[in-house]
């Protein structure tokens, strides 16, 4: 199977763990990742709201780079990403009075958020097909965040309020996805640099939640979220006075662990909160 792939900026830098995450189960699920030729930023998290017109432009460039590959899908990890150019895709669809400048060359891929493709059925029958190592004893929550599945008139998520692609992924990979109410609740994302005692309250309450109800752990699909949720536990722990220590990890390094695929380890080791421990007393351990 072959899809265009925009990775976004994060995965070229501070999110190269998800990326590696990504090449490594899409090796092992048969998926040919072509990524988009000359690619650019997607606007995320500011254009958008600093200026109309550039927050379609910069991911309606991508979108048009995109239309001119021979795939009919197009896969996004990051959310903030999927977002961007799924509006860009509603807005420039609607565009009869060409007010962005954009002239399509060819239709519109289908742009798939990453998590949402890879629980659909034919792609979770290939996981479950693929698997070495069930994920049994394993019990998380899913945190999917605020960005794959609102607006739903632009996401197109079916169920925007419960999301349930994640679930069903760790569910396919032989653990458990504990229901909760926080599944789609803000972490703040950049908000961490000039608000942080505002990220410190969504980030606590999401700790919090997760502790109540007998997680172990927290999968999530969004790099943003991963690094709120990841870095500042010890900090936001001792505000809450509380001590939260709970592994974060990317749903598609859940995948390769389970598939057992090499280069888990080298994934999970730059992650701040120890990721490892709690597989250690599962007894499972991924390859270097």
């Amino acid at each position: 199977m072959k899809v265009a792939y925009y990775p976004g900026c994060s995965l070229e830098g501070t999110a190269k763990d998800y990326a590696e995450s990504i090449q490594g189960i899409c090796a092992s699920l048969g998926i040919e990742l072509e990524e988009i030729p000359d690619w650019n930023c997607c606007g995320a998290t500011a254009a958008h709201s600093i200026h109309h017109r550039a927050g379609v432009e910069l991911a309606g460039r991508t979108l048009n780079l995109a239309s001119q590959m021979p795939h009919s899908d197009l896969l996004v990890p990051c959310p903030m990403c999927f977002n961007r150019l799924k509006t860009a895709s509603w807005a420039l669809n609607r565009d009869s009075a060409n007010r962005y400048g954009i002239v399509l060359q060819d239709s519109l891929p289908s742009v798939w958020d990453l998590a949402t493709f890879l629980a659909t059925d034919a792609m979770l029958q290939t996981t479950a097909e693929n698997m070495r190592t069930p994920l049994e004893g394993l019990q998380v929550v899913s945190y999917y965040g605020c960005m794959a599945n609102r607006p739903p008139e632009i996401t197109e998520a079916d169920n925007f309020e419960n999301p349930q692609a994640l679930d069903r992924i760790i569910q396919n990979l032989g653990a458990t996805a504990i229901p909760w109410a926080y599944k789609t609740d803000c972490c703040g994302a950049s908000q961490v640099l000039s608000r942080p005692d505002i990220v410190s309250h969504l980030v606590g309450k999401l700790y919090d939640m997760a502790e109540r109800v007998g997680a172990q752990a927290i999968v999530v699909s969004c790099q943003m979220c991963q690094a709120n949720l990841d870095m500042h536990q010890e900090k936001i722990g001792a505000e809450w006075g509380k001590r939260f220590s709970f592994p974060v990890y990317y749903f598609t390094e859940l995948i390769g662990l389970a598939h057992n695929v090499s280069g888990v380890k080298r994934w999970l080791s730059r992650h701040i909160t120890d990721p490892i421990s709690l597989l250690e007393q599962l007894n499972l351990r991924g390859n270097p």
